[in-house]
Formats: structure tokens, C-alpha cells, sequence
């Protein structure tokens, strides 16, 4: 059965006393104006750059009714899925009732910037007080990344706020009538998610695992949340992945590039990072390999085989694939400089960088904090593992305190399913998950951007330990 607090808790959530409601409607509003702002400042001074070249054309084609296809400089058209299709199908929607320009896709990333503004104040009313809540609210609202992300055609930004969505939902699913619509709500936001970046669906069956409000481990009835969710999330992509099968010259769930970046990410001239794959780099065997969806299977083979003519090598390369994904994300800046380094040179990047990342270390920090001294299992251990973690935090090598908050989160053990622990357990949770898939693949600070604006609800902790 629930704890008192925990009941009073999930009346105030779902019903909320119109106070708590125009906190995150102001809020939001707030959001939305910085927003605007920025997207003002940047609409004439920013094109599409990096991916988000690729996506706005693509996004134009859709809007066009040409669907995600690609048109080479000799005239031939065809079908793609090099990049998953859903931020570009979002801007193409934007686009045909809005018009094909890039201020379109800006305007879209600040309302769903400031979407993430109101889930995050109506995540942690559920749990905290006005205070807490107000505080995390504000602390996506000014986030300095979130917010000079936004003029970016990119998924990073779109996917962190999306997933303060996604929390929202799962803390919204209990035993109470409706819960059969809240986790197809859940789902569908997370299958849409992995359609933006298909290595969300790591985060499916966790999300599903945490939506119970009772703080009992009801370990089956959480594995079959899991699944449903996980279910649901993958039959919102499977339109897309079965399309593929028809238009592409072999299946692919979401997007064909995996084999790519596996491919990189074990090539050791990219000491775990990002190198273009051309010229003497493509492998031997895929040189004559043209089709899209092949030509990915064919690099992947050739990742495989690297790892395993080189199994130490590759080890070796992640704690720099880890360094170069958590140390410094800096998306902003270096989007912002790439699109137009006269009107953003290095200092400008400089300097945001450096505010961006003294913002995410502090949000670390506390981070750590509020999960080391949350409950009182294990808690010299905790504290242990945290000491350390914390000191990473402020030092150039900081994937290794994300990996500590994890930890410290993890060694919570049953307290996570409690509130407001559920929160720091799924960032904990997008932190192992990004790890992962980095270690694996290769990094770059973007990727590790998606940790952000979650991370901010984590930082925000609980009045007292809970007991």
C-alpha cells in the first residue's frame, strides 16, 4: 500500500490545486518567450547546418508530398532512411501548414521546449513542494543549452525535453481508471521518441517498469508495464520499419545507419569519435555497394570484424568514447558556429560553452547529492561511491561522475520505485542507457545532450530523505 504522503501526493498530481497549475502555465509561458526570443535573434543568422541540413530538406520533401526520399544532383530520386524520420516528418508537417522555412522548425523546437517546461513543474508537484517544483521548472526554462539549442535543426534538444514528457506520463500511470490510456500515452510518446532516435526503445521497458505509484516492488505487474509500453512503442514504429522493407533493398526498423556508426566507432584513427567514412576508408568489400540499407549491413560487418581482430583496442577506445560523449556537450555553440561563425565566432562559442557546462556540472553535482542521501539503504556505500563522483564533477573528467550518479543512483536498490526517487532512477537509467550505446558506437557531446533537461528534475531532489 502507499505511504500516506505518497497518496496525498498522487491526489495533488492529479487533480492540482489551480495554483500548482498556473505555476506551470506561467512557467511554460516564460519558456516559450526566451524561446522566441532566441528563434528572433537567430532566423535570419542561422541556416540548417550539420544534420540539420539533411533534415530540413528532407522535411520539405515530406511537406512537398515527396516522402522521405532524396534527390541526387544527376536527377534520380530515391527512397531513404539514412536518418530516422521523425523530426524530419514533424518539421514536414510544420512546414506544409506553416511554410518550408528553417524559422518554422525553430518555432516548433520552442514550443516543445517549453512543453518540457510544463511537464517538468507538473512531474515534481507530484512528489515536492511549490518550491521544488517552481525550481525545476525554472531550471529547464533557463537552461543555457536547452535554450541556445533551439534555433537548431537538430534531435538532441527535441529528444532531452521530450523525455521530461515521458516522465510526466510515467509518474502519471497507476492503479487508479484510466490507467490502460495513460500507458498507450506513455507508449506512443516513446515509440514517437524512437522514431527521433531509435536507440529510445533502451528506455521503453524502464519507463513502463517505473509507472506503478505504489512504492511496493510488484515486480510482475512492473515487467508487464514494461512490455506493454515497450509494445506500444515499437507498433508505432513498425508503419515506418514496414515501409522499409518495401522501399529499401532490405529491412531496416528505423533508420540504416548502425552499421556506420559501428563502423567508426571502432575504427581506431577515430579514437572514439566522429570521422567521415570515404575514400580509403570505406572497406573493401562495400565499395561496390550502393544501396542504402545494404551498404549500412555491409559496414556494420566490417565494424564487427574490426572488433574482433582488435578486441583490446576497442575496449581501450571507450573511456574516450565516454569522455568525449559526457565531458562537454557544447551542442549549441558548435551549431551555432557552423552555421554562421561570423555571427557566432569562438569566443561567442567559447563563452557559451563554458556557461553551459559550469550550468550541467553544478546540476551533476547536486545530482549526486540529493541521490546519495535519498533513503537509508546502503547509504555509507552511497556516499562512498558519491564522494568521488562529486569530485569528478568539477574536473575535466566528468563522464566519470555521470557514471558515479548512476551508480549512487543503482545502489538505492528497491527505493527507486519510490517518489521522488523514481525520477533520479530514470535519469540514472538515460545515463547508463547513453553510455552504452556510445561505448559501443562512438561519442560526441550531442549525444550526451540528451541527459540534460532530465538530469534537472533529478537535481532537484526531495525536502528530506525519503524513509
Amino acid at each position: 500500500m502507499p505511504s500516506r504522503e505518497e497518496a496525498s501526493a498522487g491526489v495533488r498530481g492529479d487533480r492540482g490545486s489551480a495554483s500548482f497549475l498556473r505555476d506551470a502555465c506561467w512557467l511554460s509561458a516564460l519558456a516559450l518567450a526566451l524561446r522566441l526570443l532566441v528563434v528572433w535573434w537567430a532566423k535570419d543568422r542561422f541556416p540548417p547546418a550539420d544534420d540539420g541540413s539533411f533534415y530540413h530538406v528532407v522535411a520539405q520533401r515530406i511537406a512537398h508530398g515527396q516522402g522521405y526520399t532524396w534527390l541526387w544532383p544527376d536527377g534520380a530520386v530515391s527512397y531513404a532512411a539514412h536518418y530516422p524520420v521523425g523530426y524530419p516528418a514533424l518539421l514536414g508537417l510544420a512546414y506544409l501548414i506553416f511554410g518550408s522555412r528553417p524559422v518554422v522548425a525553430m518555432l516548433v523546437n520552442a514550443v516543445l521546449g517549453a512543453l518540457a517546461v510544463f511537464a517538468g513543474q507538473r512531474t515534481v508537484i507530484r512528489y515536492g513542494s511549490r518550491r521544488q517544483a517552481l525550481i525545476a521548472a525554472s531550471l529547464l526554462a533557463l537552461h543555457p543549452g536547452l535554450l541556445f539549442y533551439t534555433p537548431a535543426l537538430m534531435t538532441e534538444g527535441v529528444t532531452a525535453e521530450m523525455l521530461v514528457v515521458a516522465t510526466w506520463l510515467s509518474l502519471r500511470v497507476g492503479s487508479n481508471p484510466g490507467v490502460g490510456g495513460r500507458l498507450l500515452a506513455l507508449g506512443a510518446c516513446l515509440g514517437g521518441l524512437c522514431l527521433v532516435r531509435p536507440q529510445m526503445l533502451m528506455m521503453a521497458p524502464i519507463f513502463g517498469f517505473f509507472a506503478l505509484e505504489s512504492a511496493e516492488p510488484r515486480l510482475v505487474a512492473r515487467v508487464v508495464r514494461g512490455l506493454l509500453v515497450t509494445g506500444v512503442a515499437i507498433a508505432v514504429c513498425l508503419p515506418w520499419t514496414l515501409r522499409n522493407c518495401a522501399r529499401m533493398d532490405r529491412c531496416v526498423f528505423v533508420s540504416a545507419n548502425g552499421g556506420w556508426n559501428l563502423l567508426i566507432g571502432s575504427a581506431p584513427e577515430a579514437n572514439g569519435a566522429w570521422i567521415p567514412i570515404e575514400g580509403a576508408s570505406v572497406p573493401a568489400p562495400c565499395r561496390n555497394v550502393f544501396g542504402e540499407a545494404e551498404k549500412d549491413r555491409c559496414f556494420g560487418q566490417a565494424g564487427v570484424e574490426n572488433i574482433r581482430q582488435h578486441p583490446l583496442s576497442f575496449i581501450g577506445l571507450i573511456p574516450r568514447k565516454l569522455s568525449v560523449t559526457f565531458d562537454y556537450f557544447g551542442a549549441p555553440g558548435h551549431y551555432l558556429h557552423t552555421s554562421n561563425w561570423d555571427a557566432f565566432g569562438e569566443p561567442s562559442k567559447r563563452w557559451l560553452g563554458i556557461v553551459e557546462t559550469v550550468w550541467e556540472r553544478l546540476i551533476l553535482l547536486v545530482g549526486i547529492v540529493q541521490v546519495a542521501r535519498a533513503g537509508q539503504v546502503r547509504r555509507t556505500l552511497r556516499w562512498a561511491v558519491a564522494l568521488p563522483s562529486a569530485l569528478f564533477a568539477v574536473l575535466r573528467a566528468g563522464w566519470l561522475g555521470y557514471l558515479g550518479f548512476a551508480i549512487v543512483a543503482a545502489l538505492s536498490g528497491k527505493e527507486l520505485l519510490k517518489q521522488p526517487a523514481r525520477v533520479s532512477g530514470l535519469a540514472a537509467s538515460l545515463v547508463l542507457s547513453t553510455a552504452a550505446t556510445h561505448a559501443l558506437f562512438f561519442g560526441a557531446g550531442r549525444y550526451g545532450f540528451v541527459c540534460a533537461a532530465l538530469l534537472c528534475l533529478a537535481a532537484v531532489g526531495s525536502e528530506r530523505p525519503a524513509r
